[in-house]
């Protein structure tokens, strides 16, 4: 799975932070997510959807793969 954050429309809630902290992280200068890890392992998938899920812009997205 590959991870990718639309930092266009990252309005930089930290909601992925709060469910996958080992994969996302703020940019405090810019005010948007970061991914810390781009390829996470399968067993923190469940985490990832959740963020996916939770997103309130919608700026995450998943790549199976």
């Amino acid at each position: 799975m590959k991870v990718i954050v639309d930092l266009e429309a990252c309005q930089g809630y930290a909601c992925c932070m709060i469910e996958a902290p080992e994969v996302f992280d703020l940019d405090e200068s810019a005010g948007k997510a970061t991914v810390l890890e781009e390829a996470p392992p399968e067993e923190r998938r469940e985490q990832v959807e959740a963020a996916v899920r939770n997103c309130p812009a919608r700026a995450i997205s998943l790549e199976n793969g």
